[in-house]
């Protein structure tokens, strides 16, 4: 019995339109006979072995079914030549003869010799193919058109005008979800919480599935997309096509492509910058806070850290008298530590109570944040000023470009005028360089300030809003790491930073 090969990959149907209809046609005119089996593998690269039809043609060969194999071209059967040369190699085994449309290859020195550089040109092809398309995708994303679907919550992908568009119903999600971690609420706690809340309520995820991870809602909480930042060609999969024909530890991994390479495509925003900020904040700290649950419940777990040694302050039960006394302490005394501590400790119930004696002083005086808000047009200010000495120091730059231009052409103006004006123009743009830095520095501080009263503020509210007598052990953890990074502790006092 005679058996047919043909074979077609999307990107070749779509670039040579040579069909799989026409590869059979012809092929069933080489056997001069329509007593054939087909062998179609329709949308599979030939760049590896492991294709439906192929193996399946590959079976009947060796069960003695299929007696001989047609095939319009050798890079139907494959575009690396070393498979070429293993599926030959393999008929010949089994004496089958392998017929190809384009071309007869003898069983000579010579036709071997041919037979191998067509596999080698038709190698070299596929590369080139990957060159060209990898080199027009990279082109598309410096025009600013996003190359593909890469299916982020959120953001549907607009084929026409390739950009992605905001999907309403998932950005309330989005936004739902950057809510949950990052505003002190009775729903959820941690990324744990919110992936079982959106499990619970049924919100389907991008792909459809009825169940979130928490890796998921993490890795949402770190994209940078949902800011307007999205970059194109930032990772490489070179190789990873096959991937999933390779045992685990020969898997290609991906890689991140260096910075310069990445290409900036227009996303737009779902969550403002300092929300995000915030998250990310939240998150480097997520696992000194929730690490190791013991027993007992610390109100300040995560959060101390001794002023002296620099160690973190973990709770622990002491023994003293004979009566169980609970303290916060910075001793190590575990295997490996790296810094044992300076030995300092605080009772449990007196940091408990100053740090919540402070912390509800803030929430009970919220009026005093508003001094705070005074700093706004402030705030304003120094953003109109920033834009200012950015746009002066481009005209100092612009300035002696033009100044060299014109010694170069050799125009009539004193190398000893040029020399001092371009000292001139050099020293204007170091001195308002400097300026720049200490004003975006002085504009950082005020933002951060900012938004720190405006935690505070959310903070009060929900507060307020609860009653104070009604507050669980849960609420007043929450409140404190809403508003609270750190506290440092010294012997004779605290101090609290914000975030």
């Amino acid at each position: 019995m005679i058996g047919i090969y043909a074979r077609v990959s999307t990107e070749e149907q779509a670039r040579t339109g040579f069909s799989l209809q026409d590869q059979i046609k012809e092929c069933k005119k080489k056997a001069r006979t329509n007593e054939v089996i087909e062998y179609i593998d329709d949308g599979f690269s030939g760049e590896f072995l492991d294709r439906p039809a192929l193996t399946k043609l590959r079976n009947d060969v060796k069960e003695g079914i299929i007696s001989k194999v047609i095939c319009l071209d050798p890079d139907r059967l494959s575009r690396k030549l070393m498979n070429q040369l293993i599926i030959t190699d393999e008929f010949d085994r089994l004496d089958v003869e392998l017929i190809f449309v384009n071309g007869e290859y003898a069983k000579t020195a010579e036709g071997q010799l041919f037979y191998s550089m067509r596999g080698a040109i038709a190698e070299f092809e596929k590369a080139k193919i990957n060159e060209r398309m990898s080199r027009g995708r990279r082109e598309k994303a410096r025009q600013g058109r996003v190359v593909r679907d890469y299916q982020i919550y959120g953001y549907d992908y607009d084929k026409e005008t390739e950009q992605f568009i905001i999907n309403e119903s998932e950005a309330e999600i989005v936004r739902l979800i950057f809510d949950l971690f990052t505003k002190p609420n009775d729903l959820v706690r941690g990324i744990n919480g919110i992936a079982k809340y959106l499990t619970e309520k049924g919100v389907p995820t991008k792909r459809g599935a009825n169940v979130w991870h928490r890796q998921v809602v993490r890795q949402m909480l770190m994209n940078r997309a949902y800011i307007g930042k999205f970059y194109q060609n930032r990772w490489n999969t070179e190789g990873m096509l096959g991937n999933k024909h390779k045992p685990k530890d020969e898997r290609i991994p991906m890689k991140e492509r260096p910075r310069e390479e990445w290409i900036p495509v227009p996303c737009p925003a779902i969550i403002d910058r300092q929300t995000f900020d915030h998250a990310q904040n939240l998150l480097s700290e997520s696992r000194r806070r929730w690490t190791k649950q013991s027993k007992r419940r610390y109100l300040l777990s995560g959060l101390l850290r001794c002023a002296k040694c620099g160690n973190t302050m973990t709770g622990r039960k002491h023994r003293n008298w004979g009566a169980d006394v609970f303290i916060y302490t910075d001793e190590k005394n575990y295997s490996g530590a790296k810094h044992p501590g300076c030995g300092m400790r605080v009772r449990c119930e007196k940091l408990d109570k100053d740090v919540w004696d402070k912390i509800s002083h803030w929430l009970n005086n919220p009026d005093e944040i508003a001094t705070v808000e005074d700093e706004t047009d402030e705030v304003d200010f120094e953003q109109a000023e920033i834009i200012r000495l950015e746009t002066e120091i481009k005209k100092a730059k612009e300035g002696r470009k033009r100044l060299l231009n014109l010694f170069a052409e050799g125009l009539e103006i004193g190398q000893e005028e040029i020399r001092e004006s371009l000292k001139g123009l050099k020293r204007k743009e170091e001195h308002l360089t400097e300026e720049l830095e200490e004003l975006k520095k002085r504009y950082s501080e005020l933002s951060n300030k900012q938004y720190s009263a405006n935690l505070i503020k959310e903070a009060a509210a929900y507060y307020l809003n609860h009653g104070k007598e009604e507050l669980s052990f849960d609420d007043k953890q929450a409140l404190i790491r809403y508003v609270v990074k750190e506290i440092r502790v010294y012997k004779d006092g605290i101090e609290i930073y914000t975030f």
